[in-house]
C-alpha cells in the first residue's frame, strides 16, 4: 500500500487533486480488526471542481498511468492495489473529507475518515457487506456513539439507524 499513498500524496502536491479521504474497508482497518478487501477507496475533490456538477476523473486517471498505474475497470492499479477514485458527492462526504484525520500507513502520512463518518457513510449505502461493517464498529467500540448519532440526525439517517438497530440490534 505504501507506493499507492505516495503517489496518491503526490498528486495532491501536484495539484491534480485538492484533497482526498481514505474511506470503504481499507479506511475501517484502522478502526477495526483486519478484514480482506479488494481495492483501496480514495473518497477526492478534483482541484478546481467545487461547484461543477459534472465531474472527470480523467486527470486522475491520466496523471497516475504517466506515473506507472494501469487502468483495470473501474479501478486504476497503483504498487499493485487496485485503486477507485471516489468524487465527494454528498453533503455527508464532504464533512468526512473536512474532517478526516492524518494517520500514517506504512510511513506515509494518509488522509482517514474518521469512524463514524464512515460508519455513516456505510449506513447510507446500506449493502450487506456495509452493515457487517457498522456491526464491527459497534462490536468492537470503535466509535462516539453521541457524534455518529449526531452525524446521523444531520444528514436525515436517523430513521434508517433505528431500522437497522431494530433489525440487526433487537433481542
Amino acid at each position: 500500500m505504501k507506493a499507492a499513498f505516495e503517489l496518491i500524496n503526490k498528486m495532491q502536491r501536484d495539484g491534480v487533486i485538492d484533497r482526498y479521504a481514505l474511506g470503504g474497508a481499507v479506511g475501517a482497518t484502522l478502526y477495526l480488526e483486519p478484514a480482506s478487501t479488494l481495492d483501496i477507496d480514495i473518497f477526492a475533490r478534483l482541484s478546481g471542481t467545487a461547484g461543477n456538477l459534472l465531474v472527470s476523473l480523467s486527470p486522475i486517471y491520466e496523471y497516475l498511468k504517466q506515473h506507472g498505474g494501469r487502468a483495470e475497470g473501474e479501478h486504476i492499479v497503483i504498487g499493485g492495489w487496485p485503486v477507485q477514485f471516489l468524487p465527494v458527492s454528498t453533503a455527508l462526504e464532504e464533512e468526512a473529507l473536512h474532517q478526516a484525520v492524518e494517520t500514517e500507513i506504512e510511513g506515509v502520512p494518509v488522509w482517514v475518515m474518521r469512524a463514524e463518518h464512515l460508519a455513516a457513510i456505510a449506513l447510507q449505502t446500506g449493502r450487506s457487506k456495509d452493515h457487517a461493517r457498522i456491526l464491527q464498529f459497534l462490536e468492537q467500540d470503535a466509535f462516539d456513539q453521541g457524534r455518529l448519532e449526531r452525524i446521523l440526525n444531520t444528514y436525515g439517517l436517523a430513521s434508517r439507524w433505528e431500522k437497522f438497530k431494530a433489525r440487526f440490534l433487537s433481542e
